[in-house]
C-alpha cells in the first residue's frame, strides 16, 4: 500500500496542477485578458494541490523503504538461522565447528 501511495501520489499532485493551469487559462478566456487575480487563485491551487501529492508520496516512500529494509534484515537473520540448523542437523546433533569438520575428515 506504501507503495503504490508513494508512486502515485505525485501524479495525483500534478494532475492537480494541470486542472489549476486549466482552470487559470479558462478565467482568463472568459475575462479577455491576462491579470494577476484571475491567474493568482487557480495557480496558488495547483501549487497547494502539488504540495499535498508531495507531502503524502515522501512520507509513503521513506515508510515504505523502512520496511522493506527491516524485512530484509529480518530475512538475513532467518537465512542465517538456517544455515545454522541444517550444520547441526548434518553433524548428528553436534555442533558444526571447523574443528569437528576437520576431524571427520581426518576419519574418513
Amino acid at each position: 500500500f506504501l507503495g503504490t501511495v508513494g508512486s502515485t501520489a505525485p501524479f495525483v499532485g500534478l494532475f492537480g496542477t494541470v486542472w489549476g493551469i486549466y482552470h487559470a487559462l479558462t478565467a482568463i478566456g472568459i475575462a479577455g485578458q491576462a491579470s494577476i487575480d484571475k491567474v493568482a487563485g487557480p495557480v496558488g491551487e495547483a501549487l497547494i494541490m502539488t504540495a499535498i501529492g508531495l507531502g503524502v508520496a515522501v512520507p509513503a516512500v521513506l515508510g515504505y523503504n523502512f520496511l522493506v529494509r527491516r524485512n530484509k534484515a529480518v530475512m538475513e537473520r532467518v537465512r542465517s538461522f538456517g544455515a545454522q540448523l541444517h550444520a547441526v542437523v548434518l553433524a548428528g546433533g553436534k555442533r558444526a565447528t571447523r574443528s569437528t569438520a576437520r576431524s571427520a575428515a581426518l576419519a574418513d
